[in-house]
């Protein structure tokens, strides 16, 4: 299909598209793992790394997209134990990164005044890695695309206009959390967290390890 066929068939459906964008955006914004792990990137280890697991983040809409669009997702819907094995994954990687940041000493915070002990513990790989597993492990992302593609898409909707929505959402994602880690990243941010790094960090390994309770807490 060439560019005018696209153009003609989101013709049709940009009402359908300005519902998705929207619901994603809301979604997005809102609290939750993506938005703890960059914030904890930013404050610990600087922008560079928050922005790379930012990117993390954003490519892994591209997996929720994928078994969304090839019809996974309803058997992930409808198959009781492969969903709860994902939600026991992504509560067991959240503790994993929550307890990390809940060790963190006050000497730690340090690290953010030295790029050098910065790039010691945290590497460009590790860092897009952390992104972009703590989306796909989400069960909150996980149950937004199922909703979003088994309500607002239709089943007529070709599969050009869902691949735009999924590169719109991915790229949305991206542009929204690199936003926060240049806001979080600020001098002012920084030079507030070298006197309190440690407790912040502590702060958000707690609500990594509540989240991941209470996604414990549903599935049993």
């Amino acid at each position: 299909m060439g560019l005018e066929g696209f153009v003609s068939d989101f013709a049709d459906y940009w009402q359908q598209f300005l519902l998705i964008a929207s619901a994603h955006l809301l979604a997005v914004m809102s609290p939750g793992p993506d938005f703890a792990i960059v914030m904890r990137q930013s404050l610990v280890f600087g922008k560079r790394f928050a922005i790379i697991t930012s990117l993390g983040i954003g490519l892994a809409i591209f997996v929720h997209v994928a078994y969304a669009v090839l019809g996974i997702g309803l058997l992930i819907k409808s198959t009781d134990w492969l969903f709860k094995l994902i939600q026991l994954a992504g509560a067991s990687y959240l503790i994993y990164i929550g307890w990390g940041a809940i060790r963190a000493q006050a000497e730690s915070s340090s690290a953010t005044v030295n790029p050098v002990q910065g790039k010691a513990v945290m590497t460009d790989a590790k860092a897009f890695r952390q992104g972009f597993v703590t989306n796909v492990l989400n069960p909150k992302a996980t149950l937004f695309f199922l909703s979003l593609f088994t309500t607002l898409v239709n089943a007529t909707t070709p599969l050009s206009i869902q691949s735009f929505y999924g590169v719109w959402m991915a790229v949305v994602t991206a542009a929204w959390f690199v936003f926060l880690s240049c806001i979080l990243a600020s001098q002012k941010v920084r030079r507030f967290f070298n006197q309190f790094g440690h407790w912040i960090d502590r702060v958000l390994g707690a609500f990594l390890i509540a989240l991941a309770l209470f996604m414990l807490w549903n599935i049993f």
